[in-house]
């Protein structure tokens, strides 16, 4: 096999989505191609789950279960001996199915007969008090009803795999997760040590499987240069024991690693060891530093003139960053989704919320519609990074010719913009140009409610194949927006919202809660907005995070301001983020924002499944060890401001 001249890998280490491969390599072998370079992509998380889930990875975990002791063993690996045979028997089937290869196994799986249900299947029991309306004694029967049989056997199916990773969990990899794979050896980790002492420590199942199919694709592709991308702190090991292996077997190949996680939390790196496994750091949008690093190594451009970029410089982490303008956004070229199986990632249902579902089921061609943010005010975003803080648009042409070429390629007409706050102006002129060009796309994207969005706005974004919309409510109070300068009113958002939902567009809201100087009183009301959001149909759906403070983020540069005190970092020589405060706002006696935030998530999660909405949002907070006060907020003010705006 002829090594050829100069080739880039680009790799998605394990986990990521797997519904949809993750956009970051597609847009780096995208802009190399653009730039006449040889690149070429490939997907170690799907693969990684694709030979986990057959009858041979199943053997080899039944191996790992059978070498345990009998009393470690938990319900769920007990549940995968016992059903063993049946497992093997099904899982071909199942992946084919959720891959969408085989539609008419939907009918079996449906009916509860075909699969083997452990542990999560539990969760089906929650339902169970929603079944009189339809009289079958079938719990899923409000959620399908007679005729979504598609997805009520995609979601026994993600059920089944849900058991499976805990029997991997439990039996083979301690750390093994879907979604946020090995997360605390690297999330804001201020030393490399558990990672240093996890990638020393003897393979486990799948770190077997992760070494053979590296291999594969270094034997595969020849690459002189492996760009290993790193959106999440979930990735970081993965990509770590990829890069070992490269080291191992092909030590001439070069290492690059970037990605969302190393851009946030590994700007102040200096342990060398991180440089056993990779040789260059790159810090920010990856197009120039990596183009910079090829010139380098094909001799065409010394270190010193790299940019953005850690090296190791005689035992001693060293930054370089050559000032040289970043490449325009309207110059990155068009993603490019070659290489990686489009049509072997697998759809999901995870919830069964029509606008929750959009994460993980079906595949969509991720792409941004300008880079960073135009508001870039949000005091709990990391708006001093790059990613935030570098705005820059691309005409609505250009965006139209590259959805265009997307679509030629993949043959799909599904788009998830990816903005961290996709612009109202941007989002109009591209609406016009794709109606214009009668290009039939479906899209969602993420955006902030913000008064611009009018209903007219809204109307022409459906037209041109909008389906839905995400955006920040955060905490619904306007006392706490103001202090995040949101920039919005929970007034505005309800109008705006509604206007999103009535034009046929579903609506979900990021909300938090644990912000500097929230109370009780604060939460509970809250709370009472986001109920009377539901209930005049302005959302669909909704998710609460727990507010975190980053070193980036405004409140984590002027704590003061906030009202808070940070609590001192110890020496960080690796990860470097979320940073812990104390808050003196008074809270009753055994009541913290953890306790708060089960009753948000129980209240949410019943709220997307239609459930409960009228009840008073007390009900909740029912395990609190204190009076919970009443909302302050009036039951009917959400109806009267949309009333009112008529």
């Amino acid at each position: 096999m002829t090594s050829p001249a100069f080739r880039v890998l680009s790799l998605i280490p394990p986990m990521t989505q797997l519904n949809t491969p993750y956009p970051s390599t597609a847009y780096l072998t995208g802009f190399l191609r653009s730039r006449g370079i040889d690149a070429v992509q490939e997907d170690l998380a799907l693969a990684l789950v694709l030979r986990l889930f057959t009858p041979a990875g199943l053997e080899a975990l039944r191996g790992c279960a059978l070498a345990q002791p009998e009393a470690r063993r938990t319900g769920s690996v007990h549940n995968f001996l016992d059903q063993f045979e049946s497992y093997r028997a099904t899982i071909g089937p199942a992946i084919a199915y959720l891959q969408g290869r085989d539609s008419t196994l939907a009918y079996r799986i449906a009916a509860r007969g075909l699969l083997p249900e452990g542990p999560r299947f539990m969760a089906l029991d929650n339902y169970q008090s929603l079944d009189e309306s339809d009289g079958s004694g079938d719990p899923l029967g409000w959620a399908f009803g007679a005729l979504g049989v598609q997805d009520k056997a995609r979601h026994l199916c993600t059920l089944y795999l849900n058991d499976l990773s805990d029997v991997i969990r439990d039996a083979a990899d301690e750390r093994f997760e879907f979604v946020r794979y090995a997360e605390s050896l690297a999330s804001s980790q201020p030393s490399f040590d558990p990672l240093a002492h996890a990638l020393a420590a003897p393979p486990t199942l799948v770190d077997e499987l992760l070494h053979d199919l590296a291999l594969a694709a270094i034997h595969r592709h020849q690459p002189t240069l492996v760009l290993l991308s790193v959106p999440f702190p979930g990735a970081m090991y993965a990509a770590l024991r990829i890069a070992q292996t490269i080291k191992q077997h092909n030590p001439h190949i070069r290492i690059g690693l970037g990605g969302g996680f190393v851009n946030t939390e590994l700007r102040e790196l200096k342990d060398p060891r991180v440089f056993d496994f990779v040789d260059f750091v790159t810090l920010d949008a990856g197009e120039r530093p990596v183009l910079s690093l090829i010139e380098h190594l094909r001799g065409e451009r010394g270190r010193q003139r790299l940019q953005r970029t850690f090296v190791l410089d005689n035992g001693t982490v060293k930054y370089i960053n050559l000032a040289e303008p970043d490449i325009p956004f309207e110059d990155v070229g068009t993603p490019t989704w070659d290489g990686l199986p489009i049509e072997r990632y697998l759809s999901l249902l995870d919830m069964l919320n029509p606008m929750h579902r959009l994460w993980s089921d079906g595949r969509w061609n991720k792409l941004t519609v300008a880079h960073g943010c135009y508001w870039k005010k949000c005091s709990f975003c990391d708006v001093s990074l790059d990613y935030i803080g570098r705005y820059e648009t691309a005409t609505a042409e250009k965006l139209a010719d590259r959805i265009q070429q997307i679509v030629e390629e993949t043959g799909q007409t599904g788009f998830h913009f990816v903005d961290e706050a996709a612009p109202p102006k941007a989002l109009k002129a591209l609406a016009e140009e794709l109606i214009r060009r009668d290009l039939q796309i479906s899209w969602w994207g993420n955006i902030r409610f913000e008064k611009t969005f009018t209903p007219e706005l809204a109307e022409l974004l459906a037209q041109s194949g909008c389906i839905a919309m995400s955006g920040g409510l955060e905490v619904a109070s306007d006392r706490l927006l103001n202090l995040m300068k949101k920039g919005v009113s929970v007034e505005q958002v309800a109008r705006v919202t509604k206007g999103f939902t009535d034009a046929g567009i579903l609506v979900h809201a990021y909300l938090m809660y644990g912000f500097p100087t929230q109370t009780l009183q604060d939460t509970v009301d809250a709370l009472e907005y986001v109920r009377q959001l539901f209930e005049a149909g302005c959302i669909q759906s909704g998710f609460f995070h727990r507010f975190s403070c980053t070193v980036h983020s405004p409140v984590g540069l002027d704590p003061a301001a906030y009202g808070i005190e940070l609590i001192p970092l110890p020496e960080v020589t690796f990860a470097k983020n979320d940073i812990g405060f104390t808050d003196p706002t008074p809270m009753p006696p055994g009541v913290d924002h953890n306790v708060l935030g089960e009753g948000l998530r129980k209240a949410i999660y019943n709220y997307m499944h239609g459930l409960c909405v009228e009840d008073d949002v007390r009900r909740w907070f029912e395990h609190l060890p204190c009076q919970v006060p009443k909302p302050t907020v009036k039951r009917g003010k959400i109806a009267k401001a949309l009333a009112a705006h008529h």
